[in-house]
């Protein structure tokens, strides 16, 4: 059984095939789902997919980087209103984008640094969106000595000295997604010396699809693909890479 901890089942790209979507995850072993989310606008359909799959999907809220713009205060009173309306199983997707766009990426460092203080404050994982900007979320982990929190690293793609170096600021797990199956994918060999009991399994569907279906729209049911491939990179049956993933998305997101 997998657990997808890194899936927006949410998105338009799901909504002619749905059921069929979801019938294909489970019968590739796919036991549940966290839904990250992004910002304001996608709030509600996220809210209606766990609604309708209790049990399966578990929902979380914040506020993306690449979302944080001319009103990025709003939105981040949006996560701070909200937080507390329901369960909520982290504060995610956050972090730091500096691929799109470089012009708010002072406040995006804010609302990352408040965001993280909130998840500490409400003993929940945060889910972390790093793209180009490694220097300053080592910053913004500088700047959080001495606060606790938990998360995961969101579609990791790093090296293996820089998973070492995270793991002396916070109790990281590391998701692996599609990208471990591309052609020189350079996360294959860090994979090859992280322990296992650091890794979580995720596809990031609609995006970041797996071989042999790259181009396509990615779904649930790939994360198995994900599993298959970390399996054979460490030499390990599928069953205990699944076990072992599953075990960790478990704790982490406390399902």
């Amino acid at each position: 059984m997998l657990i997808d901890t890194h899936c927006h089942l949410y998105d338009e790209a799901f909504r002619s095939d749905f059921e069929e979507v979801l019938s294909r995850a489970r019968d590739a072993g796919m036991e549940a789902c966290i839904l990250p989310g992004i910002d304001r606008s996608c709030h509600d359909d996220l809210l209606a997919v766990a609604d309708a799959l209790p049990g399966f999907a578990f929902p979380c809220i914040g506020l993306h980087p690449t979302s944080v713009g001319e009103d990025w205060q709003e939105e981040l009173d949006f996560v701070r209103n909200h937080v507390n309306d329901r369960k909520f199983h982290a504060i995610g997707e956050i972090g730091l984008d500096e691929y799109w766009s470089k012009d708010f990426v002072e406040q995006q460092i804010r609302v990352l640094e408040e965001q993280i203080a909130l998840a500490a404050s409400l003993d929940l994982p945060v889910i972390i969106h790093l793209r180009e900007a490694t220097g300053d979320f080592f910053r913004v982990l500088e700047d959080l000595r001495g606060v606790a929190f938990r998360g995961v690293m969101h579609a990791w793609s790093g090296s293996y000295e820089t998973y070492r170096r995270l793991l002396g600021y916070a109790d990281f797990k590391f998701g692996i997604g599609g990208v471990v199956t591309y052609k020189n994918a350079g996360v294959a060999v860090a994979l090859e010396k992280m322990s296992l009991d650091d890794v979580v399994v995720e596809t990031d569907c609609p995006w970041l699809t797996p071989v042999p279906f790259r181009g396509r729209r990615n779904e649930p049911a790939y994360v198995r693909l994900v599993a298959e491939k970390i399996a054979q990179i460490k030499g390990l049956p599928l069953a205990e890479v699944a076990a072992a993933t599953t075990a960790n998305a478990r704790r982490l997101f406390q399902l």
